[in-house]
């Protein structure tokens, strides 16, 4: 993994710590079977992806803008073992677009020293309505199911299936939006959250460049997030 920048190769050296951290949270929270092994080994692709591409004239840590690129890494290597259940795939894909959401928010943030309180909330804003839009697309009707059900045994008094029913109701509006967005965005989304393709995947059967795919899933996630809003059915 040696790479041409002296740099680079420091950089790569110094977080072998967090590579094996990331790979270990991740680990607990998988079923048995799976080697902690093979997620170290797709956290150091992330890490190498992240010592070539940092810029340090943007300012911020290497360690912060290498966080997102190693999780991600390492989700989407797991996105890529077909023997998960149907819910731990569902699980891996919600976790890898959410790490997607986070890593181009802060490679496009501001300077903590130039951000004032009001951008700091609408930072909060926007980055939580995009992680909702990411939960709501990898619901699925299973998933329903079994929150309504375990819903109903923890508190039979609880709302559970009025709650079930308005989320399927919102999930419902969402895929109608995403069929609705320009053709090219709509294909984006429907690979990466439907049929479970990385971003680079998604840009590689489109035509275009990683880096392109991943500005296009941000904002295509803010649109629908504003789309929903407007309907009154996100908050």
């Amino acid at each position: 993994m040696a790479l041409s920048n002296p740099t680079a190769e420091q950089h790569i050296e110094q977080c072998q710590g967090l590579v094996r951290s990331l790979a270990l949270g991740v680990h607990r929270k998988l079923p048995p079977g799976i080697e902690l092994d093979d997620l170290i080994a797709y956290g150091q692709v992330g890490l190498v992806e992240a010592a070539r591409h940092f810029d340090p004239n943007r300012g911020g840590r290497f360690s912060t803008y290498a966080y997102y690129r190693i999780r991600g890494a390492i989700y989407d290597g797991l996105a890529k073992m077909s023997w998960f259940s149907r819910a731990d795939q569902d699980r891996v894909r919600r976790e890898r677009m959410s790490a997607e959401v986070l890593r181009e928010d802060g490679e496009a943030a501001v300077p903590a020293d130039q951000v004032d309180p009001a951008a700091s909330m609408r930072w909060f804003r926007d980055v939580t309505r995009a992680l909702a839009v990411v939960y709501l697309s990898t619901r699925t009707e299973t998933e329903e199911d079994q929150t309504a059900g375990c819903a109903c045994l923890e508190d039979r008094s609880a709302p559970a299936a009025p709650f079930v029913a308005m989320t399927r109701e919102i999930v419902r509006k969402l895929h109608s939006l995403i069929e609705a967005l320009p053709a090219e965005a709509s294909a984006l989304i429907r690979a990466t959250y439907f049929e479970g393709l990385t971003l680079q995947e998604a840009g590689a059967r489109l035509g275009i460049s990683k880096s392109w795919a991943s500005r296009l899933h941000a904002k295509t996630l803010q649109r629908l997030a504003r789309a929903l809003r407007s309907d009154e059915v996100a908050e």
